[in-house]
């Protein structure tokens, strides 16, 4: 099956017109219908655009060249475009409801891909929302002698152990359990599990976890944000 075709299928699945797909990709009807009916080569931009309006709205394409509507309750985001969009759910969910953050397996060097303004801006919000909000807690557990205490505004950090540690790190809020993986590419590949049971069960193993952990010696410097950045 074309590209064209593709998206054709896609617009039946959601029973959108050609004008509405291209609305909300940013396209005149004119580029749909010409890309619909193979009679151009789109951009990979383009073509990245209205794959990101379908998946936006429950719509993905397979790997043999069909289109399905997405399982419920997983979402995946890629990249850095799907990092940000992860830390905006997050504060957005935090903001809201309040509750506690557990993250486990951080290495805060690697979100630095999110961008550095953004990445700085973000933690800029939590710290002022953490202060806001007396109701949000946030754990973190890294590696026994990782110092990088980036976000120690509202960050609580604790150490377990190398044997135990491992650089893939989840995140579980609310009903959600995110696990990241930063050895794809682009990276990462975040998988978003939004099933109660799954998150619980995690959210089991996280406290073990942190029974197990122990705080960090603080004694030593916390690497600068451009320190880490560079290692």
């Amino acid at each position: 099956m074309s590209i064209g075709r593709q998206i054709g299928a896609a617009r039946g699945l959601l029973r959108w017109s050609g004008a509405v797909l291209a609305e909300k990709a940013g396209l005149t009807r004119d580029t749909i219908n010409k890309i619909e009916s193979d009679a151009v080569q789109p951009r990979e931009g383009t073509i990245a655009d209205i794959i990101r309006v379908f998946d936006e709205n429950g719509v993905e394409f397979t790997e043999n060249s069909g289109v399905r509507m997405k399982p419920q309750g997983i979402e995946v985001l890629i990249g850095q475009e799907g990092l940000q969009r992860f830390f905006d759910g997050v504060y957005e969910y935090a903001k809201k409801h309040g509750g506690t953050i557990m993250q486990l397996g951080i290495d805060e060097n690697l979100f630095w891909a999110m961008g550095v303004e953004f990445s700085n801006a973000h933690r800029k919000r939590m710290t002022e929302l953490v202060k806001e909000r007396k109701d949000i807690k946030v754990l973190a557990i890294i590696c026994e002698g990782d110092t990088n205490f980036v976000a120690s505004d509202y960050n609580h950090y604790r150490w377990i152990s190398k044997e135990l540690f491992a650089a893939v790190p989840f995140y579980i809020y609310g009903e959600c359990l995110a696990i990241m993986n930063f050895q794809t590419v682009p990276a990462p590949t975040i998988v978003l599990h939004k099933f109660p049971a799954i998150t619980n069960a995690y959210r089991k193993q996280f406290e073990a976890m942190w029974n197990l952990s122990r705080e960090p010696d603080v004694s030593q410097n916390a690497k600068s944000p451009q320190t880490a950045r560079k290692k």
